[in-house]
Formats: C-alpha cells, structure tokens, sequence
C-alpha cells in the first residue's frame, strides 16, 4: 500500500497538499489526514481513500499513535508534508508562555518527531515536503518565536535532505510570505503583522503547486514570488543588524 501523509490538513496549506497530491500522484492508495479538527472538516473528492486521524501533534503520546498505525499497517510513504504550524504575534514577554512553548512543539518538535518515525517507511524516490516560512531567513520583532521555530525547519530540512540523498529522498523547505489561509485569524489575537505584508498575501493554491513542483526537482527550498526571493537575497547580502534596524523603524 502506497500512501502519503498530510500534518496539518483540516485547513489552509496543508488542505490545498491533499487535493493538488492526490491529483498529481495516481499510485496513491490512501493520504493520511492528520489534524485537529480533521473528522470535521470538508476535503475535496479524491480518487485516494482519505484517512481521517483526528491528533494535536503537541500532546505528549500523539507520535506514538502514528508509529502504531504504522507498524500495524507497514506502508510505503512516497510523500510526507509536514504542514501542521502555528504562530502569535506581539512581544514574547507577552505572549503566554505556555502558548509559545506549545508553538514550539508544534512547528519544530512534532515536524522532526514526523520525520523520524516515517522515514523508514519511505520508498526510494519518495519525498519529505517541510513548512517552513520567509520568516526563517531572519529574526523578527514581535514575532521571535514563530520566525526562530522556522528557522529550525529550514536548517533542520536542509541538513537531512543531504543526509537521505543515499536512499534517494528528498527534503524540500517551503518558505513562502504571507499566505491566504486562517494563520493571521490566529497569529493577529496576540498582536499585528506590518500592514504592508498585506500587500504580498500569496494564493494557497499556487504556494502548493510551485512547492509540489521544487519537491518534483529535488530542490532544497521552495520560495514562492518575486518578492519573497528579494527578501532572501537581501537577507544573504546585507547584515543582520541593519535589517533589523530597518524592521524597527517600519514598525
């Protein structure tokens, strides 16, 4: 049995993987749904059986339910994306601790977590899609913790992408801009995002169909835009400090 395995996929990014996956792959026998709310949400009709596993990745014993479907079932994975994440604006002194540390688990702890436990079940070939942002090319104010914990996806994703190259499978890091889907709803009850990144809010659907086609290449990152590719560039050639300096005053 052939498979792949969604984080993330009640909504947004993560619901757009389900559809664009499971019309781009036709060797797929099932796609694994892993959310929160999954049970309730509305997905797309599919020619792969859905599989609805209703778990918030940042409880202790959630990984232990998936290595136990796994075992029971032994798939092969052919593509894993990891798209469950959250992030709260505002200054971290704040922001309740325990909502940053959950913040944590989720978008680092649970993603290499993921990882760990799927990749001996992965086929050669297969491919390991991790979401990470435009916000781990640097630090940012009022928002530490959310771009530091994207940070780790991008370093994280890089690093294991050559370390699996022998088993030909590949990690590509997602890094887009702001993107159309209910993140802000959640990231703006604790504060605000700059006003002018309104301007650039990305199309979901476009998002996954460039990040599906980098997965395709075997390409390291995946920078949707123009925009977000000038941040990056930008963040390689200036210092650190100047930017910030420049992100403060915006602010």
């Amino acid at each position: 049995m052939k498979i792949a395995i969604i984080t993330g996929a009640s909504s947004g990014i993560g619901q757009e993987f389900v559809f664009q996956l499971d019309q781009a792959c036709n060797d797929l026998d099932e796609i694994w749904l892993i959310a929160r709310t999954v049970e309730t949400a509305e997905m797309p009709v599919t020619k792969a059986k859905l599989v609805r596993i209703p778990l918030d990745l940042t409880t202790e014993h959630a990984h232990e339910v998936i290595e136990k479907r796994l075992k029971e079932n032994s798939p092969r994975i052919k593509i894993l994306v990891n798209s469950a994440g959250f992030g709260k604006m505002g200054n971290f002194e704040k922001i309740p601790l325990d909502v940053q540390t959950d913040m944590m688990k989720c978008n680092t702890i649970a993603l290499m977590k993921m990882c760990h436990i799927c990749i001996p079940y992965m086929v050669k070939g297969g491919y390991i899609i991790n979401m990470a942002s435009a916000a781990a090319f640097l630090p940012q104010m009022r928002f530490a913790v959310y771009a530091a914990s994207k940070s780790f996806v991008l370093s994280f994703s890089r690093a294991l992408n050559y370390e699996l190259k022998d088993r030909k499978i590949s990690v590509t890091a997602v890094c887009p801009g702001p993107v159309k889907t209910p993140f802000f709803d959640i990231a703006e009850e604790t504060g605000y995002t700059l006003f002018i990144k309104k301007f650039f809010m990305a199309d979901p659907e476009k998002v996954v169909l460039y990040a599906l086609r980098c997965a395709r290449e075997r390409r390291q990152v995946s920078i949707y835009g123009i925009t977000m590719k000038g941040l990056y560039l930008v963040s390689k050639l200036l210092p650190t400090k100047l930017i910030l300096e420049i992100y403060n005053k915006m602010v």
